[in-house]
């Protein structure tokens, strides 16, 4: 039980936290949507994710 409400906590950072760096790179268009692949990707990787998730943005643009 302890680790579903953990993991529930991180799924919900991690939307805020995608959602946070989002209203920052509305002004650059380097926005990463928020749906189940990017905010499991940031929930398992953290910081680092949502980094790689940016750069890969990037890259393809």
């Amino acid at each position: 039980m302890n680790k579903i409400i953990i993991l529930v906590k991180r799924i919900i950072f991690s939307t805020f936290l995608i959602y946070g760096y989002n209203m920052i790179a509305v002004n650059f268009q380097l926005v990463v949507p928020i749906n189940a692949i990017t905010i499991s990707l940031v929930t398992f990787l953290g910081a680092p994710g949502l980094l790689a998730l940016v750069l890969f943005k990037l890259i393809i643009m």
